[in-house]
């Protein structure tokens, strides 16, 4: 019973805030659930009309002004998104740009000011006539079926949900009691982020959508990255899209949840403040008719949704011992036209080991949660056995929005710091403001960022962190970029936030003592335990640390 009660709680520590109850609202749907139903299951395949991304991007502005900045046919562009505030306005901007359709895939998707601000964009896209297509993860939609179902009978708007819980929707906890009979499905989540205007520009990365997201919430937010990209490479990102829209786990909302008599539910918009976007904003770019983007060679990496159904266990293989300094390309996994299922076996996490064995002379990786496992301490160790330097940022204890992943991120940190590795972890303030990030104010700040820099010329931004969870369990999609300029840029992210609003953690001269330290005011500060994380937390860790399923954090 301890053990199912880690399992879920592994889970339910990657969860929204929203959908955290306290004690007595878990104990009562976990009552609720028992009585209503033990074993349910997701009905047949509900029917549906299957449906493709816009095919001729080209006859669109944001098309036209695409294919005129591009510096030769065929090339893809790029440009990041570091701030919240310029990544909400990009949002809205390709929104109110689009012409033909609105392509959005997201794992969370909440219900607040920034979310109510765009999805009325979204309504007025759709009254001028631009199709929209929605898909949304099932993990994280308590209380907002019938916010849903309202969006998918407006015309123009069809909302589909992936990978269902099938019955007792109230809460998390209902959801997860009512399918333990099939708890491996649901347990495997889509984790793909991305937002296409037109097939011609999209958005992809770290974020979902909601004020955390954009900097926007008064108590707690996220340092995250996303990339604006144009050219070919977006329809390789539609190509991704339509295969998860047509896949037999997306169920048309209506399938899924019933409409109420009466509604409790406000679904007015309401304007959060805006920041005025920069000059070179996407919205000022394509007001000048020209895209001011790098334009470089890509690689798609893209998960399956047969990742989800696959019976065969996604456990990770025995590591190998070869270093194997001499790698190939890396081979894109999704193609611009449809491509036969893949097999079972077929993930990014293949691609991305393949990419990382790649480095000759230094690592930068940036994940939220971080649990590399016995394979991925061979693989550094490879790495540094050869001399190439390793540099990791992760959250601290303090920082991290998911306190149970961080028990198997401890149990490496000890080998990490052994190898050579150099590691820092965000602290829960971003004091003053940031270059890169802006101002985060008083809120407390957590990394979202997921990238890797290969020897400063190869760059990987996507939804992937580096944990057992994403390489194994959910859906995952990432770019890989050879360019040196936007590798630099993201370098640039990775040195100001380890410097300025990090720890660093390494060991004591015996190799026995943890050892935390960073700068503050100019003032040099030390720690022997978890710098700013409360005593409750450490001995709530502490006591599920032996029952934690490593391949569910």
């Amino acid at each position: 019973m301890f053990l199912a009660s880690a399992v879920f709680r592994a889970i339910f520590h990657r969860l929204p805030s929203r959908q955290r109850g306290g004690l007595p609202t878990l104990l009562c749907t976990v009552l609720c659930a028992l009585l209503a139903t033990a074993c349910a299951s997701l009905p047949a395949p509900a029917p549906k009309t299957a449906s493709s991304a816009f095919r001729a991007p080209e006859q669109t502005t944001l098309g036209r002004i695409a294919l005129d900045s591009s510096p030769k046919a065929g090339a893809s562009g790029f440009q990041l998104e570091t701030t919240g505030d310029q990544a909400f306005d990009d949002r809205l901007t390709l929104i109110d740009r689009a012409e033909r359709s609105l392509d959005l895939q997201y794992y969370i998707i909440e219900r607040d000011d920034s979310v109510h601000t765009l999805f009325t964009h979204v309504r007025q896209a759709a009254r001028r006539g631009v199709r929209v297509r929605l898909l949304v993860d099932d993990m994280n939609t308590v209380g907002l079926d019938l916010a849903f179902l309202r969006i998918d009978a407006l015309p123009n708007i069809e909302v589909r949900i992936f990978n269902p819980f099938p019955a007792a929707r109230f809460s998390i906890a209902s959801r997860f009691l009512a399918s333990l009979g099939d708890f491996r499905r649901v347990s495997r989540r889509m984790h793909n982020k991305m937002l296409i205007a037109d097939n011609a520009i999209a958005i992809t990365g770290g974020r979902n959508l909601g004020d955390q997201y954009f900097v926007r919430n008064p108590d707690n937010n996220f340092v995250d990255l996303d990339i604006v990209s144009a050219g070919p490479v977006v329809r390789q990102l539609s190509a991704s899209f339509d295969r998860y829209w047509n896949d037999e786990l997306a169920y048309p909302i209506k399938a899924i949840a019933a409409a109420p008599g009466t509604s409790e539910v406000d679904d007015a918009a309401r304007q959060g403040p805006a920041a005025l976007p920069p000059p070179e904003s996407l919205r000022s770019q394509l007001g000048h008719g020209r895209l001011d983007f790098t334009w470089a060679p890509v690689t798609l990496l893209a998960d399956r949704p047969s990742k989800i159904t696959s019976k065969t266990s996604h456990a990770p293989p025995a590591p190998t011992a070869e270093p194997g300094p001499s790698v190939p390309a890396v081979a894109p996994t999704v193609a611009s036209t449809p491509a036969p299922a893949a097999a079972s076996d077929e993930l990014i996490i293949d691609d991305i080991a393949t990419l990382i064995r790649s480095a000759q002379h230094e690592l930068v990786i940036i994940s939220p949660y971080l649990v590399p496992g016995q394979r991925g301490v061979a693989l550094l160790h490879e790495l540094t056995a050869r001399g190439v330097k390793i540099r990791i940022l992760t959250n601290s204890l303090a920082s991290t929005d998911a306190p149970a992943v961080h028990i198997g991120y401890a149990r490496y940190r000890p080998q990490l710091l052994a190898l050579g590795v150099e590691l820092y972890e965000q602290r829960p303030l971003i004091e003053g403001q940031s270059r890169h990030f802006g101002r985060f104010g008083a809120s407390r700040s957590s990394l979202h960022t997921k990238a890797l820099i290969i020897d400063g010329k190869i760059l990987f931004v996507g939804s992937m962190n580096m944990d057992p969870r994403s390489a194994y369990e959910n859906t995952e999609l990432g770019l890989v970029l050879r360019s040196e300029l936007m590798a630099r840029q993201v370098l640039k992210l990775f040195n100001e936030e380890s410097s300025r609003f990090s720890y660093r953690v390494q060991l004591s001269a015996d190799g026995r003592q943890l050892i935390w330290s960073t700068q503050t005011k100019g003032q040099h500060q030390q720690w022997l335990d978890e710098p700013g994380a409360g005593l409750g937390l450490k001995l709530e860790l502490l006591l599920l640390r032996p029952f934690a399923p490593e391949e569910l954090l």
